[in-house]
This record gives structure tokens, C-alpha cells and sequence, in this order.
């Protein structure tokens, strides 16, 4: 975790956090559980921003190969072979010393199966963890590498000391601080990164020349070019074979061992391009403007490529809200809604797969059953898992039950539903949430910030979190009264759920019944007046009561 004395005024806004308050980094990605969750991962990447290249770093370790295989067809554009070597001075030391295995054998392997599976002229191969020297790149080159990633020698090449003192804000020599005292020690100047790497260079460029080559890219996977040195002392070191990194990739040598790609994209056409094309004159500011659309499960992905397009033109700030309004019919694919922008609204009748409104960062999310559905809302889900990940604004409102991980890591966003699954609100930084059903268990784990109204007819939410974690306490406060009965009101106007009506209708009999959860730093707790500015969408948007 970053602690919170190095949580400063510039980081907290930067992460969407709060001043002061430790910002818990969990060890899995919670939206990756398979490859074809990174695969889903990477497509949202692209469809956000159709010129990324994505990038996916893979530790090295044995059977790392068939890892990056599958990588390869996830449609990645580099792989990266990290080695135990590296690691911030923040690491726990047993990461350092026993996470990992060196970038010689993890590379060695990616390269080979890779050429065995017909994949490697799709992707670039990177490699980094613990490269120093000239030799390291040739090394790395011969073995299958195109690119070459150097942490720890550059920062030492700008005077860091390696005291592994990064994380406790102590650093001696002002590399890995966050105290102005400190950070005035700061050695550094950027010739001295030049140097380092244009040496690196030169001395590179002398041992190609030593082999013969004029190119880098003349000795990629040429492992032809090296052989295991006999070693007599100690007497051990001739037990070590080492012909399983030294085998070649393709022993007919008629394969491609370098990328000969320019991109590694997927070959479709996704719903996107008609949206962007029918929405130009929103898009060029000549007015708002309402699409129709029917929907299907194989259309993923839906509005992140508009979203993409107004950051592009109009950054942070995006279009006014509802500049671009689309309804939809039908049941949307994964991640519906990633990435939405202020300025674009999305309004879906039926359900929902996992993903929806993943870091949204404003704009607005509706999502509510047809008109003759026959089954009590709260009691159905009509999204998946997910849903509203790493949101750092915007609104969703869905007229329904929710998956599981539930706005994780929101840190801006405002969602209502009609129910959660487990882990709801984990790493929470901020924003409001809504759960106006049964919650799973494990909610608000490791939330620092941020705001939840959780409803609790059954009376054992107190069961489902840790005390130790998070606050509980009654709604009684009349600001929150206000607060929440606004977001509901909201909710019932948008979504017409029933659920939210006979809340209203019997406000007096359900308000006991909910929780308000918070974290127990009073730093990490939100003010109704941020509240207010965070539901702020002119000529929307309700505000609660100051």
C-alpha cells in the first residue's frame, strides 16, 4: 500500500483519493480472473483509444510461455518478461528475493513457444527485471527480445543510494520522497539519464560489431550466436544445463523470430463505428442529438469508442451532459458503457453483462427491465460482475441486482441498485453508492473513502463486513436522509422501478432500515457539500440538501 504520509495534495488528486489517507493496492486484478477476462481488457483498451498499443507484462516463471501464448491471441501488441531482479524499493522483501525467476528463462521460453505456435511475428517481446549493462540488451536480443526495460540502474544513474527506504517518505537523497526538504537533496539531472543509456548504446553497438551484425534486430532469437561455457569451479556449475534456453525456436530456422505486424488487432466491426458515424454533428458541438439502437451479447464494449473520441477533442472537461443520448434494446455484451465521458448518456431496456460503466469517469448509465417484465427487480440481477471498476465519475442508476465487486475502487462516481453480490465497494476511494437490496458479504473491504447507504431487511448486514474496516451507523443525520431519499427519487424517475417506488411510499417504515457505511478515518469521509459537487449535471442532476 502507499502510505498516507505520502498521500500528498498532488498525488490524492491525481489518483482520485483523498490527502493523508493510505491508498491500498490489492495484490490481484480484480477484473482479471482468465485470459479472456485480459483479453476483454485489452479490446476495451483498444476501443478507447483505437491508436494504443497495449502492452501486457507477464512475471517470469516456469509455463510462462503458454501464458504469453494465449496473450498473443488476446490480441496484445507487447509482451513483457519481467525477471526477480527488479521491484521498487516499496516491495516487501520477500517479494524481491523470492517472487519471480530470472528474465533469461522466462524470455528464452516466451520466444520458443511462440515461434512453435505461429504467434510470434503478431507481437513484440520486452523484457526487463534486473537488465544493467550492454550485455544484458545483446543477451536479451539473442534469447528473443525487441525491447529493453531498465528501472533500477537509470534511477541509480540519477543518484539513488538503494537505501529501500521508498516507502516510508525517507528517502536520503530526494529520489522517492514526498517531503520537500528531502527531495531538495535530489542529485539528478536528466544528461545524466542520456549518458547512461547513450553509453549503453555505444557499447552495444561495439559487441554487435564484435559478431558481425550491423542491426539489433539482425541477432533477435539468434540463439545460435551463444553456447554454454564450461565452468570448473565450483564443481556443481557443470550440472547446470542449460540447452533447454539454448534450443532454437525453429530448428528449420524459416519461422519469423521477430514481430513483422504493425498492430495485433481483432477483425471486426464493432457497434461503435454506426454510433460514431451517426453522432458527427453532436461530436462537431452542432447540438445534442437521440440514437435507437438494438442490442446484442456480441456487442461489447458499447460507447467506450465514443467515449475515446470526445476525450480526444475535449480532454477532461468533455461535452455538455446529454450531448449524445443513446437508447438501447436488447441484452449488451461485456463492458457496456467503459470509459464513459461527461456529455454521453446511455440508456439500456434489458440486461446487461459484466463490465458496465468500467472506468467511467462522467457521463451517465441507465439500465432498467422492459415494460411488461413480470419479476420483482430486486430480486433479479440485470448486470454482471464488475460493474462501475475503477469509476472515477459519472452516474449509473440500474433497476436491478448487481454481480459481484461491485464498484471497486470507485473513487468518484455515483451508482444506485437494487442489490450487490460479494466484496461491494472494495478499495472504495470515493463517490456515493446505493444498494437497495440484499448485499453479499466482505462489503466496503478496504475502503478509504467514499460514502454508502446500504438497505437491510433482513437485518444481518452488520454480518457481511469488518468492524475493523469500516464504520456502520443509522441514517438519521438529516442531510443523509435528504441525500439518499433524492438518489432514490432519482432512481425511480429514470429507471420506473417498483423497488424504488414502494421505498418512497413508505419512506418512514424503510429509512431505519439502512446503513450508512463509511470509513473509519475521519479524513476519508465525505462532506455533504462534496457530495453535492459531485452530483453537479446541469439541468439533471439532483443535489441534496446542503
Amino acid at each position: 500500500q502507499l502510505p498516507g504520509h505520502k498521500v500528498s495534495v498532488e498525488i490524492a488528486t491525481i489518483r482520485h483519493s483523498i490527502p493523508g489517507v493510505s491508498l491500498i493496492s490489492p495484490p490481484p486484478h480484480h477484473d482479471i480472473y482468465s485470459i479472456e477476462d485480459l483479453a476483454q481488457l485489452i479490446y476495451d483498451l483498444k476501443q478507447a483509444n483505437t491508436r494504443a498499443r497495449v502492452a501486457v507484462k507477464l512475471v517470469a516463471e516456469a509455463g510462462v510461455g503458454t501464458i504469453a501464448a494465449g496473450v498473443a491471441k488476446a490480441y496484445a501488441d507487447v509482451i513483457q518478461i519481467s525477471g526477480h531482479d527488479g521491484g521498487t524499493g516499496a516491495s516487501p522483501v520477500g517479494s524481491i528475493k523470492n517472487a519471480g525467476m530470472p528474465w533469461e528463462i522466462g524470455l528464452a521460453e516466451t520466444q520458443q513457444t511462440l515461434v512453435l505456435n505461429n504467434l510470434r511475428e503478431r507481437v513484440v517481446l520486452r523484457t526487463d527485471g534486473g537488465l544493467r549493462t550492454a550485455r544484458d540488451v545483446v543477451m536479451a536480443a539473442i534469447l528473443g527480445a525487441e525491447q529493453y526495460g531498465f528501472g533500477t540502474a537509470a534511477v541509480v544513474a540519477i543518484g539513488c543510494v538503494m537505501a529501500r527506504q521508498c516507502h516510508l517518505n525517507t528517502c536520503p537523497v530526494g529520489v522517492a520522497t514526498q517531503n520537500p526538504e528531502l527531495r531538495a537533496k535530489f542529485p539528478g539531472t536528466p544528461e545524466m539519464v542520456v549518458n547512461f543509456f547513450t553509453l549503453i548504446a555505444q557499447d552495444v553497438r561495439r559487441m554487435l560489431a564484435q559478431l558481425g551484425f550491423r542491426k539489433l534486430d539482425d541477432i533477435v532469437g539468434r540463439v545460435d550466436l551463444i553456447e554454454q561455457k564450461p565452468v570448473d569451479d565450483p564443481a556443481k556449475a557443470m550440472k547446470l544445463d542449460l540447452s533447454p534456453i539454448l534450443a532454437p525456436a525453429d530448428p528449420t530456422w524459416t519461422k519469423p523470430l521477430i514481430h513483422t505486424w504493425k498492430r495485433n488487432d481483432r477483425k471486426d466491426k464493432p457497434l461503435d463505428e454506426k454510433i460514431l458515424k451517426d453522432a458527427k454533428e453532436a461530436l462537431d458541438g452542432n447540438g445534442p442529438i437521440h440514437l435507437f439502437y438494438k442490442i446484442r451479447n456480441v456487442h461489447r464494449t458499447v460507447g467506450a469508442r465514443v467515449s475515446g473520441e470526445i476525450a480526444r477533442r475535449y480532454g477532461d472537461s468533455g461535452l455538455r451532459p446529454g450531448t449524445i443520448h443513446c437508447h438501447f434494446q436488447g441484452s449488451a455484451g461485456q463492458s457496456f458503457g467503459a470509459f464513459c465521458v461527461r456529455g454521453l448518456r446511455l440508456e439500456l431496456t434489458g440486461e446487461a453483462n459484466d463490465y458496465v460503466g468500467k472506468g467511467m469517469a462522467g457521463g451517465r448509465i441507465v439500465i432498467r427491465s422492459g415494460k411488461g417484465a413480470r419479476f420483482k427487480s430486486h430480486e433479479n440481477v440485470i448486470i454482471g460482475n464488475t460493474v462501475m471498476y475503477g469509476a472515477t465519475g459519472g452516474f449509473l442508476y440500474a433497476a436491478g441486482r448487481a454481480g459481484e465487486r461491485f464498484c471497486v475502487r470507485n473513487s468518484g462516481a455515483i451508482a444506485v441498485v437494487e442489490g450487490v453480490g460479494d466484496h461491494g465497494c472494495e478499495y472504495m476511494t470515493g463517490g456515493v453508492v446505493v444498494v437497495l437490496g440484499e448485499s453479499g458479504r466482505n462489503f466496503g473491504a478496504g475502503m478509504t473513502g467514499g460514502l454508502a447507504y446500504v438497505l437491510d431487511e433482513k437485518d444481518d448486514f452488520n454480518l457481511k463486513i469488518n468492524r475493523q474496516l469500516v464504520g456502520l451507523e443509522q441514517v438519521e443525520n438529516p442531510e443523509d436522509c435528504d441525500l439518499l431519499k433524492n438518489l432514490i427519487l432519482k432512481h425511480r424517475n429514470l429507471t420506473r422501478s417498483l423497488r424504488s417506488k414502494a421505498i418512497l411510499e413508505s419512506w418512514n417504515h424503510y429509512l431505519p432500515l439502512f446503513w450508512k457505511v463509511s470509513p473509519l478515518s475521519e479524513a476519508g469521509k465525505l462532506s455533504i457539500a462534496k457530495i453535492n459537487k459531485l452530483m453537479e449535471e446541469p439541468g439533471e442532476e439532483v443535489s441534496a440538501a446542503a
